[in-house]
């Protein structure tokens, strides 16, 4: 070619996609989705807050993230929701054991003597066994346990054991889960979120 005819570069910037072939064209179009993600990514990056959240366990880092969560309107899908009722379930069942061992370790006796056999119930639980999946109680092995759980927090000696809790390590979610929960009317919303 002519030295004084553009050059195949320059003609591409006046014309690019008559004078380019098909592949050129393919390749141009990838590298301009790739600019674009690329853009799209540099602009999440640049709005996304990231925090270190430090604390004793159990004091309620979880917690805060669930409610940013639910604040910033992401809602909690049926999959997290059965993942929390496990968990809740585990946490009732590890909560009453607690307190049944620090009655007796307190020497605190039973409001009445007929909970002995609830009290034994809710101990036989194994938290190794195979009920437990991945650390999580199963709806069908709570509902076993429920009513001792039930009788085991209106007894007296229960309500003493938790009003010492001070001096042994209770999970307090598990307490307040227990709380909340322990009444039927509350139960059926637990049982079936």
């Amino acid at each position: 070619m002519a030295d004084f005819l553009p050059t195949r570069s320059v003609l591409n910037q006046c014309f690019p996609v008559c004078l380019l072939s098909s592949t050129e064209v393919e390749q141009l179009r990838k590298s301009k989705e790739i600019d674009k993600s690329l853009s799209r990514d540099k602009t999440y990056a640049e709005r996304l807050v990231k925090i270190l959240l430090l604390g004793a366990g159990e004091s309620g880092k979880s917690t805060f993230l669930k409610q940013m969560r639910i604040i910033h309107g992401q809602d909690f899908d049926q999959q997290d929701r059965e993942e929390f009722r496990a968990t809740i379930y585990s946490n009732v069942i590890k909560g009453v054991r607690v307190l049944v061992d620090a009655r007796e370790k307190l020497h605190i006796p039973w409001g009445s003597p007929d909970n002995q056999v609830h009290g034994d119930n809710v101990m036989s639980f194994d938290t190794r066994s195979v009920m437990m999946a991945n650390g999580q109680v199963e709806t069908s092995v709570f509902l076993k346990y429920l009513p001792s759980i039930q009788v085991l927090w209106a007894d007296s000696g229960i309500q003493q054991a938790y009003d010492r809790r001070r001096e042994f390590q209770l999970n307090i979610k598990a307490i307040l889960t227990i709380h909340t929960h322990t009444r039927p009317c509350k139960l059926s919303g637990l049982l079936f979120i």
